[in-house]
């Protein structure tokens, strides 16, 4: 169902945006994220300019915002891991700066408190993805004239006016943020992380959950899949010639040390399971 395949990094954001959002709407705390300029110069809130950074303010802004995310995972694919690890930081920390600096030019007028989430890091996207991402055919619609790219900026147009002059802010900053990158302010697309940060998220146990090959992995109790024997030699369990999983898909690495360790164990009673595999 979801291809995160050469995509670690994409898939850890999006699980955390997603589950902080849950979070924090299940306390109801959602709706108070966002900064204002009283936040940050005058109750030095700073906190805010954090979480505001990660969790959406509604659940319409987190199904566009992970749904674009997960779209632009080909960048990650293109520039890989590392680079789009430091094009997120980038996003980030350069929409966080500019969105302070317009509560500070426009700390005179009613614009209140800017709404929360990603937007940098989605809109920055925009960027590479209106320069890279060729339009690879072109249809028309009751006259007007669209390509395989308009859905995408529909979804944009979408989030960016979901809270109007809330989320608009937010919105220009990360396509601000996004264009200073693709200029290599600084030098920036030749930076890199350390070896070992750039492949901590290729190394997080997720479950599988995308491509063609993939396969969603559910556990089953049964105490007669196959014919126990006590040995002689220990007192151990030891299994016969039967089939112990039904195959479908080859076992991960996690998966093959939990066989070894059920077929060498010594509780005589102990549960049996089998592996089914169900393509999603």
């Amino acid at each position: 169902m979801f291809d995160y395949r050469n995509a670690p990094v994409t898939r850890t954001f999006m699980l955390g945006s997603g589950l902080l959002t849950i979070l924090l709407g299940i306390k109801g705390r959602s709706s108070n994220l966002g900064f204002a300029y009283q936040d940050i110069f005058q109750n030095f809130r700073l906190w805010r300019l954090i979480a505001s950074s990660f969790a959406f303010s509604s659940t319409p802004e987190l199904v566009f915002g992970l749904g674009l995310l997960y779209y632009f995972r080909v960048f990650e694919r293109q520039i890989g891991s590392n680079k789009y690890s430091v094009f997120i930081l980038f996003s980030l920390l350069g929409s966080l700066l500019i969105e302070v600096l317009s509560l500070v030019v426009f700390r005179g007028s009613n614009l209140g408190v800017l709404a929360s989430g990603p937007y940098g890091l989605v809109f920055a996207s925009f960027v590479p993805f209106y320069f890279d991402i060729p339009v690879t055919s072109r249809f028309r619609i009751f006259g007007g004239r669209f390509s395989n790219k308009s859905l995408v900026y529909l979804a944009g147009l979408q989030l960016l006016l979901s809270a109007w002059e809330r989320s608009f802010i937010p919105g220009i900053c990360g396509i601000l943020a996004g264009s200073m990158y693709h200029m290599n302010l600084l030098g920036i697309r030749r930076m890199k992380f350390p070896d070992f940060i750039a492949t901590f998220f290729s190394r997080l146990p997720w479950p599988s959950t995308g491509g063609s090959s993939s396969w969603f992995i559910k556990w089953k109790f049964c105490r007669t899949c196959t014919i126990l024997h006590r040995s002689p030699v220990g007192g151990k369990l030891s299994f016969d010639n039967t089939t112990f999983f039904r195959w479908q898909s080859h076992l991960r690495l996690p998966l093959l040390r939990w066989y070894r360790w059920a077929s060498t164990g010594t509780q005589p009673d102990r549960h049996l399971y089998t592996l089914e595999t169900i393509l999603m």
